[in-house]
C-alpha cells in the first residue's frame, strides 16, 4: 500500500502523518509531497526519515492513495493528473466538495456510497463535518427543517501564518498578519472572503455542504462564522427545528450510540464541551442539550470538535480507511 501525502510539512499534512502513525494505517511506502521549497527536505515517520518530493514525481510513483492537503488551486490542478494515473484522491480542499460528480464524505454517515471508480473523493469543510456528525442522526429521527448556526472557529483553521499572529500579539510584537485585524482578545465576524449574498464562502460551505451531505435540500441552513483566538479547536452553538418532536434525554441517548460522537452535558457540575479539552481527541463533543421554548420542536446544542483532527486529518485517514478495509484501492 502506497500512500502519498501532499502537503506533508503543512499544519494539516503533519496531523495527517500522525494520525496515519497513530492509527498504525496499514502503508508499506510512504510518499511526503510539498511544494518546491520543501523538496529535499526531511519528515520523520514512525522514527524513519523520509525525504519530501515533489508532485510530477509523486504522480509518476504511483500511490494506490493520496491524501491532499495543499489548497484548492493545488488540488485542481494535480488531483485529476494523479486520478487519471491510478490513483484514488482524498482531498481535504474545497475545489471539489460541490462538484456533482465527485462524493462529500464524512465515513461515519456516508461512506457506503464510494464506489472503487470514485477517484477523486472530496472531505468536507472541517466546521461541516463536526456540526453534520451531530445532525445526522438527529435527522434520521426527527427530520431537520431549519439549522441555524454560529461557529466560533480556531485560527489553526487559517494555518502556520494566523497562529504565528496570535503568538506575535501575545508577546507584543509586530509581524505579517494573517487577518486584517488583530485576534488577540477579539473576534472577528469573517471566516474566509465574502461572497455576493453578503454571507462568507465559509458560511455558504456550512450551508451547501450540510445539503449534500445529508441528501437533502429541503433542510434550510443559515450560518455565521466567526474566528476567535483559540487553537484547540472549532465551536458551534446550534439551533435545529424539526419536523416531530423529541425529549432531550432521548436526544442525548441517540448521540450517545452515534459512532464518534461524545456527550458532555451536565450543567449540574459545569460539564460541557471546550476546545481547550477537545485538542488532540478524534470525538465530536456535544453539550448545552436542551429545549428552545420559543419554537415548537426545536432544539439548541454546542459542538466542539479538534478542527485539526476529525475536521481534517482524521476524516481523511477514515476515508482511506474505509476503501482499504472494503478493497475499493
Amino acid at each position: 500500500m502506497k500512500i502519498a501525502v501532499i502537503g506533508a510539512t503543512g499544519m494539516v499534512g503533519q496531523v495527517i502523518l500522525q494520525v496515519l502513525e497513530e492509527r498504525n494505517f496499514p502503508l508499506t511506502t510512504l510518499l511526503p509531497v510539498a511544494s518546491e521549497r520543501s523538496v529535499g527536505s526531511e519528515i520523520n515517520y514512525k522514527n524513519t526519515a523520509y525525504k519530501v518530493i515533489g508532485l510530477q514525481e509523486a504522480v509518476d510513483s504511483r500511490p494506490d492513495i493520496a491524501l491532499f492537503s495543499a489548497g484548492g488551486d493545488t488540488s485542481l490542478e494535480w488531483a485529476p493528473k494523479f486520478a487519471e494515473n491510478g490513483t484514488t484522491v482524498i482531498d481535504n480542499s474545497s475545489a471539489w466538495r460541490m462538484d456533482p460528480s465527485k462524493k462529500l464524505i464524512i465515513p461515519e454517515i456516508n461512506a457506503g456510497e464510494l464506489k472503487s471508480e470514485d477517484k477523486i473523493i472530496a472531505n468536507p469543510n472541517c466546521s461541516t463535518i463536526q456540526l453534520l456528525m451531530a445532525l445526522k442522526p438527529l435527522h434520521d429521527e426527527y427530520t431537520i427543517k431549519r439549522v441555524v448556526v454560529s461557529t466560533y472557529q480556531s485560527i489553526t483553521g487559517t494555518g502556520v501564518k494566523a497562529v504565528q499572529q496570535l503568538e506575535n500579539e501575545y508577546e507584543g510584537k509586530k509581524g505579517e498578519m494573517a487577518y486584517p485585524y488583530p485576534i488577540h482578545r477579539n473576534a472577528i465576524p469573517q471566516c474566509d472572503v465574502f461572497t455576493e449574498n453578503g454571507y462568507t464562502k465559509e458560511e455558504m460551505k456550512l450551508t451547501n455542504e450540510t445539503k449534500k451531505i445529508l441528501g437533502d435540500d429541503t433542510v434550510l441552513v443559515s450560518a455565521t462564522a466567526i474566528r476567535i483566538p483559540v487553537v484547540g479547536g472549532h465551536s458551534e452553538a446550534v439551533n435545529v427545528q424539526f419536523e416531530n418532536d423529541f425529549t432531550e434525554s432521548d436526544v442525548r441517548r441517540i448521540l450517545s450510540n452515534f459512532p464518534g460522537v461524545t456527550v458532555q452535558d451536565n450543567p449540574d457540575v459545569n460539564t460541557y464541551p471546550m476546545p481547550v479539552y477537545a485538542e488532540g481527541k478524534d470525538d465530536v463533543f456535544v453539550g448545552r442539550i436542551r429545549r428552545d421554548y420559543s419554537q415548537a420542536n426545536t432544539l439548541n446544542m454546542w459542538i466542539v470538535a479538534d478542527n485539526l483532527r476529525k475536521g481534517a486529518a482524521t476524516n481523511a485517514v477514515q476515508i482511506a480507511e474505509f476503501l482499504v478495509n472494503n478493497k475499493l484501492v
